[in-house]
């Protein structure tokens, strides 16, 4: 029988005890978490994470405070409203909502998010501290999957990891966050040539490609945990998740697995923050 990775489950249970922790520190220090959320333009679906997000904040008694910027918003205004928010002692966390319109240098302006306020993990610095195993916030949807293996007690430890995806906030974090769990990682992308042989030596697949249903079935072998970071309109995620959950020993379900995870872990590390400050 398959074990159910059910991140929606583990984030309610974990909203609990943020609540408590968010009270702890309204008591001892007189004021309670915020995250700053800046959204550029007008992206339904991103309005509709920035929501979602503020949803959770409300639910564990933090509070958001939300930046909406207009659609011709330049680098260097979006540059000047973090630097800005950075200053800010009230602001424990920064989120910079992706994607930016296509005139603003994202890169350059999640690099310019404090590493101490980084909690959506973005930052090349905040990346390579946890690279070298040091202390950062972790990108939060690699960082929820990590905290759900570890929840169901999966071991990584000697194991065959092969994260399929590249992108700097998922593929690429994920890789690291599993090698410094002493797996050993292959990373694959779209244009990996005989993407099937690697994933069927995997003890530990995670589909991070951004393409429904890209990862067939057939490539999985039996006994594998199956990782699916994905989800798209068609309400399915990266990979061919229904043939698999009889022969995997663990799954993601798609949606309520990792999505649930990523605003949770996001949370988590705003509190976190907050306690650091």
């Amino acid at each position: 029988m398959s074990t159910i990775l059910d991140g929606k489950s583990l984030s309610l249970s974990t909203e609990q005890e943020l609540a408590e922790r968010v009270l702890e520190i309204k008591n001892k220090k007189g004021f309670v978490p915020i995250l700053a959320t800046i959204l550029v333009g007008s992206d339904p679906a991103s309005g509709t994470y920035v929501k979602m997000k503020g949803n959770a904040c409300e639910r564990v008694g933090m509070k958001s405070l939300k930046v909406e910027l207009n659609e011709k918003t330049t680098t260097k205004e979006l540059l000047l409203k973090i630097a800005e928010l950075n200053k800010n002692p009230e602001v424990h966390g920064i989120l910079l909502q992706h994607p930016v319109p296509d005139q603003i240098d994202e890169r350059l302006c999640f690099d310019a998010i404090d590493i101490a306020k980084d909690v959506d993990g973005v930052t090349s610095l905040g990346f390579g501290k946890m690279a070298m195993n040091e202390r950062a916030f972790g990108s939060c949807t690699p960082q929820g999957i990590m905290r759900l293996l570890e929840h169901h007690e999966i071991e990584i430890s000697g194991k065959h990891a092969v994260v399929v995806g590249r992108s700097p906030i998922l593929g690429k974090p994920m890789a690291m966050m599993l090698l410094n769990k002493n797996a050993t990682v292959t990373i694959c992308h779209s244009r990996t040539k005989n993407l099937e042989e690697h994933l069927k030596s995997a003890d530990i697949v995670v589909g991070a490609v951004g393409i429904p249903k890209f990862i067939q079935s057939k490539w999985v072998k039996e006994g594998a945990v199956v990782i699916d970071a994905g989800y798209h309109p068609e309400k399915c995620g990266d990979i061919d998740l229904e043939p698999l959950i009889d022969h995997c020993s663990a799954y993601t379900p798609v949606p309520g697995g990792v999505g649930p995870m990523t605003i949770n872990t996001l949370i988590l590390q705003t509190v976190e923050a907050c306690e650091n400050s």
